[in-house]
């Protein structure tokens, strides 16, 4: 059984990893592998993402309400949802997701998409959200969202990156990518919870329900800070960041 504190970091790294472009997996995969965390518990990962999915949908409301009425915005990220679902339901079933969970793998791939990021990162602006987001540019960043099912890629990060390579600013980039993980994000907890049906219902007991409120906490905060933060400032400090971690990491692996 997992305690308090166990509860309030997993939370806080996932709320933190989740919207961030670091990867929330590979955060949680690292921590699980040197510290007895029982992160497998079924009930507390879909306590997680169920957080972090209830903060965007709090955060973003006036403007998912604003979408729902303009249902084409809505629609779009849908289509840009699609690509996952075949690709995850593979990955899933095959047992290559968890084949792929292991710190070498980590390692290359936080190295070369944060390298992919920074690059990205130079190209001129040149699209708006509400004029330049076609059903193209969904499907295009829905393409490169299924990298993220890899530990380490980042499924924020990677949606970033293509937004950026198609010319939409730092801000817009990461309003798709959150809208983005709407779905993705519901789909995990559906997913988790049929897991949970297959294997017998456990009760939600009171660490499942403080994993929800933790994560939400952390993750609208998350939100909040990073999107001001890409205001005023460049993606460079999360480039290095991935390097910094990606090169710890394949010293850990190879020396």
């Amino acid at each position: 059984m997992l305690s308090s504190i166990e509860i309030l970091i997993l939370s806080f790294i996932q709320g933190v990893s989740e919207f961030l472009p670091i990867s929330s997996i590979a955060h949680l995969v690292l921590v699980s592998k040197y510290y007895v965390f029982v992160n497998q518990n079924l009930l507390i990962d879909i306590c997680l993402h169920l957080g972090s999915l209830l903060a965007v949908i709090v955060y973003f409301r006036n403007e998912l309400f604003s979408f729902i009425k303009n249902r084409d915005f809505l629609l779009k990220i849908l289509v840009g949802t699609l690509p996952m679902i075949p690709v995850g339901y593979f990955f899933y079933h095959t047992g290559i997701i968890n084949q792929l969970r292991n710190l070498e793998v980590i390692g290359w791939m936080s190295l070369i998409f944060g390298i992919l990021l920074y690059i990205s990162d130079k190209t001129k602006v040149k699209k708006k959200i509400d004029r330049g987001f076609s059903n193209r540019s969904a499907i295009f960043i829905g393409l490169f969202q299924v990298l993220a099912l890899i530990p380490g890629v980042s499924r924020s990060g990677i949606t970033i990156t293509s937004g950026r390579f198609l010319g939409f600013d730092r801000f817009d980039s990461t309003k798709i990518s959150f809208f983005l993980s709407i779905p993705t994000l519901f789909a995990a907890s559906i997913l988790g919870v049929y897991n949970i049906y297959k294997v017998g219902s456990p009760e939600l007991n009171f660490l499942a329900i403080t994993a929800v409120i933790f994560s939400f906490i952390f993750s609208f905060i998350t939100i909040a800070v990073f999107l001001n933060f890409i205001k005023k400032f460049s993606l460079k400090v999360f480039v290095i960041y991935r390097i910094i971690l990606s090169i710890v990491i394949l010293s850990i692996v190879y020396l």
